[in-house]
């Protein structure tokens, strides 16, 4: 097997990378500096700090997916956010996208600064950019490591090998001590003695000492490290660093790497003399009786405050356990790799859609069962407890017309829902795609009524209001007999029953969204009632929302071309060419519907019907009562009103619930 090393300190290196890498390597690193919290460098008046590389390594195998290297530099910059926190020298990160595994660590010195931390991170990421040849590389300096692989085996088992990666590494000093060898000798192996032993006996397996050597005032300084791994690890890495350190006497200076632990002595101090690590209790122990008693009654009683604390954690988390058993009732967890397979690695063929939260892929489950499967892109924190908020609400909601989760799964940071597959697609295929007019009137207005149906269940007959906020036709999917299902309604927030509307954050489309959503982030289930009203018009037009209609005279889009031919009684102008041949019948229907479309897209929200309302509004011999129907708020300043309708209707609150259940 071939290992490539990357000789650091030659220019040779530079000058043997194409042209193409090292504007990469630039653009890379200028990102990072920009779109990441500035880190100043500071001086240690004790230490040699420069971020100088003393050993790294590129493999050789060369990855067989380009978003290899996108996951590695998305993973490498999540490491770096989490070693901005004060206090964090140890972090690790994963990116798993396309199925393109990247694993990385990186772990900072305990003696150093934050920045100093940061600044030593960031000079080892230019270093491990430029290299394009390997699935796994690595970089090591006195102040930080890090390394990236394409397995996680290496978090908890240091002495791993692939591709060549684990061999330690023990250079030591070109100066010898200038004092009595054998008593320089003897002071250090006892220092790096007691850095092998009380290092993986430290509660943080870190440990900083210092020895005076009388004979010359001289000071030695040692540090024992390790990362990430367990006690026993810890000290089997720490044996192997002490003989290998203890054969770099007498020279002044030797440093230990491997990925299970760092070890370092030398005479030129490199840490504060307050940062030195107090070993008595964890090496010597005490032989008094006394606190030997004190101890033990003490262990005695944190044992039992540990049990009742146990036992009433374990209480906790059942119920726990039992309370999401219960929110998660009928949505089956899925296993990541079945999913894998299932969609032959979430490969591009099998690719449904994309929409705002990620990319949609056929699946086959068990051989026979066809399913859709959302994968959701992690853009911060909170989308796995949106994504948990998400598999408890829709478990529970059931209707004809709205999108059933068949499953869900959850493996680091890669979110799924399964889904119902829906074989013709969503709606706009059928609008403005590849099955252009190919619906009759009768699969519009079937598709209009039970989107009002799915929608005034969501707002009514559910135990929340949950509102959608992002309506539109790309998120109504079609059964294999066009009966529509509402999609992608897991976003959705809680509207409290006591409350009219809430602020939050805009979180819709464009061009189907309310006016004071969209300017002010007003949120109430008026805003689903608008977007409604903009997708039945383009249902009945065949036009996208924001398409504009040109002619000699206007450039109008598609609600003002709505308001204008339906203001001129041109109504006709307005429709599909591919429904131009409906009777009258259909024609007057078509009309009823646009109006009630146009009552949709009222302004203010008050004037607007509830979707229980509209559900009623679409039922054949169903009067649209006295309206007022004015002009919608994006269309015009001038307010327009036209008065629709003579015979005040009335409803009774059971006929909508029947209606609705249908």
């Amino acid at each position: 097997m071939v290992v490539y090393h990357m000789d650091l300190s030659s220019s040779k290196f530079l000058l043997g990378s194409q042209f193409s890498q090292l504007a990469m390597v630039f653009l890379i690193v200028l990102v990072v500096f920009l779109f990441t919290e500035p880190v100043i460098s500071q001086s240690n008046d004790h230490a040699i700090n420069t971020n100088i590389p003393i050993h790294s390594f590129c493999g050789s195998i060369a990855p067989l997916n380009p978003n290899f290297f996108k996951n590695r530099n998305a993973t490498l910059a999540e490491i770096r956010t989490k070693l901005l926190n004060e206090g964090v020298v140890y972090a690790t990160a994963q990116d798993l996208t396309a199925g393109d595994s990247v694993y990385a660590a990186a772990q900072c010195r305990n003696y150093v600064s934050r920045d100093e931390c940061v600044a030593c991170f960031d000079a080892g990421v230019s270093i491990l950019v430029k290299c394009k040849k390997g699935n796994g590389a690595y970089v090591v300096f006195d102040n930080c490591f890090i390394r990236y692989e394409d397995f996680s085996n290496f978090y908890n088992n240091p002495n791993v090998v692939q591709d060549g990666i684990g061999t330690p590494y023990s250079p030591c000093g070109n100066q010898s001590a200038s004092q009595p060898i054998a008593t320089f000798q003897q002071v250090v192996d006892g220092l790096l003695k007691d850095i092998r032993d009380a290092t993986p006996k430290s509660s943080n397996l870190y440990v900083a000492l210092t020895r005076k050597i009388a004979s010359d005032n001289a000071t030695m300084y040692a540090i024992g490290q390790c990362p990430g791994i367990n006690k026993t690890a810890c000290q089997s890495c720490m044996n192997d660093a002490y003989e290998k350190l203890n054969g770099c006497l007498p020279n002044t200076e030797g440093r230990y790497f491997d990925m299970g632990c760092f070890a370092r002595y030398s005479n030129t101090p490199f840490f504060n003399d307050n940062q030195t690590t107090d070993i008595t209790s964890v090496l010597k122990g005490n032989s008094s009786k006394v606190p030997i008693i004190a101890g033990t009654v003490v262990g005695l009683v944190l044992l039992f405050t540990i049990l009742v604390i146990w036992l009433l954690y374990r209480q906790r988390k059942k119920a726990k356990e039992t309370q999401e058993a219960a929110d998660l009732k009928g949505a089956v967890h899925y296993n990541y790799k079945d999913l894998q397979l299932a969609t032959n690695y979430f490969g591009e063929e099998n690719i449904l859609g994309r929409g705002g939260f990620g990319e949609v892929f056929k699946a086959t489950l068990d051989d026979k069962n066809v399913v859709a499967v959302k994968k959701l892109q992690l853009h911060h924190a909170r989308v796995k407890e949106e994504f948990e908020n998400e598999v408890k609400l829709i478990s529970h909601v059931h209707h004809r017309n709205l999108l059933r989760l068949l499953g869900w799964s959850s493996e680091g940071s890669d979110l799924f829902l399964v889904l119902e597959y829906m074989p013709n697609g969503s709606l706009d295929r059928f609008l403005w795609g590849s099955r252009r007019g190919t619906l009759d009137w009768n699969q519009r207005y079937e598709i209009i009524f039970g989107i009002a149906r799915g929608l005034a269940h969501l707002h009514n007959e559910f135990h929340f209001k949950i509102i959608h906020r992002d309506i539109k036709s790309n998120n109504i999917m079609l059964t294999d007999d066009f009966k529509p299902k509402i999609a992608d309604f897991g976003l959705a927030r809680f509207l409290p029953e006591d409350e009219t509307h809430v602020s939050t954050k805009f979180a819709g489309t464009l061009g189907y969204t309310a006016p004071e959503y969209a300017l002010h982030g007003i949120l109430s289930d008026k805003v689903d009632t608008y977007s409604f009203g903009v997708v039945v018009l383009e249902i009945i037009s065949g036009r996208r929302s924001t398409d504009v209609k040109s002619d000699i005279s206007s450039s109008d889009y598609l609600l003002e071309h709505a308001w204008k031919s339906y203001e001129n009684k041109l109504h006709l102008n307005f429709i599909d060419g591919a429904l131009m041949n409906l009777n009258q019948n259909q024609q007057e229907h078509m009309m009823k519907i646009i109006e009630i479309a146009l009552l949709c897209t009222q302004s203010p929200a008050s004037k607007r019907p509830t979707m229980s309302e509209v559900v009623l509004m679409l039922q054949d011999g169903q009067s649209l009562g006295t309206r007022e129907l004015t002009r919608p708020t994006y269309v015009h300043n001038q307010e327009r009103r036209i008065h629709i309708g003579s015979i005040k209707r009335s409803i009774a609150a059971d006929n909508v619930s029947k209606i609705l259940n249908e």
